[in-house]
Order: C-alpha cells, then sequence, then structure tokens
C-alpha cells in the first residue's frame, strides 16, 4: 500500500475533524429541540401548535430536503405526512398559473361599448341575444 502524501493526509484529517464537529453540532440541536418541545408541551397542555404560512413555507421546504426517513427521526413538532403536504401545497401554488391569468375576457373598446348601447335604445325588442348576433357579424 502506497502512503498518502502529506496533503492529502492533512486533508482527510481535517474532513473526519469537520465532520465529526458537525454531527456534534447536529446532535446538540437534536437534544436541544427535544427539550424546547417537552417544554412547549407543557405549556400547551395538548394544544395544537399554530404556524405562521412562512414557518409553514419554511419547515415545508427544509423538510423537503431531508426526505421522509429523516422527517420521521428528526421532526417533532408536526409529522412528516405533515410537512411534506405543506411542500405539496406549496409547489402547487407556485405553479398554479395564477400570476398569469388575467381577469377574464379582454374588455371592448369603448365605442363598441357605445355602440352597443344605442343599438339596445332604438331596438328594444332585439334582447341580448340578438345584439350579441348583430356584434359578432360586426366583429367587434
Amino acid at each position: 500500500m502506497v502512503a498518502a502524501p502529506p496533503l492529502q493526509f492533512l486533508l482527510l484529517t481535517f474532513a473526519g475533524w469537520v465532520s465529526g464537529s458537525r454531527h456534534e453540532v447536529i446532535d446538540h440541536l437534536t437534544e436541544e429541540n427535544r427539550v424546547l418541545r417537552e417544554q412547549l408541551d407543557r405549556q400547551l397542555g395538548g394544544r395544537r401548535i399554530r404556524f405562521t404560512d412562512d414557518q409553514r413555507r419554511r419547515l415545508a421546504a427544509k423538510g423537503k430536503l431531508l426526505g421522509r426517513k429523516l422527517l420521521h427521526e428528526y421532526a417533532g413538532l408536526v409529522s412528516p405526512d405533515t410537512i411534506l403536504c405543506w411542500y405539496r401545497k406549496l409547489i402547487a401554488k407556485k405553479y398554479d398559473g395564477n400570476a398569469r391569468r388575467g381577469p377574464g375576457r379582454p374588455s371592448k373598446p369603448p365605442e363598441t361599448a357605445a355602440l352597443v348601447v344605442q343599438l339596445a335604445h332604438e331596438n328594444p325588442g332585439w334582447g341580448y341575444t340578438r345584439l350579441r348576433d348583430v356584434m359578432r357579424r360586426l366583429g367587434r
């Protein structure tokens, strides 16, 4: 077996140290969350926590990155199914096309509206259907 050059050895040692530190930080934050949840459960007395839309959005985005398996292990405030449901709703809202949709059919020019009113006054027996047919024939 060939010995690793000194730089590779140093990098591997540093990477192991960073990985170990990161794992210790995750363990600490996990325990801190457990303690906070216990405190919160005592204060709420079994009532549900109410989240704001922004809190739901943030939890959904981070939870989707973890995936269902890790959420089962680490999520404690809400169930993994709830977090993933929030994510699906977030994505559905993002791509529903509401921003691109207009209020409906484009409005007619004011002169067309004036013509319709004039025809209606001059021909009271025509009714809506006939007026509409006239406008369609005029191409307006």
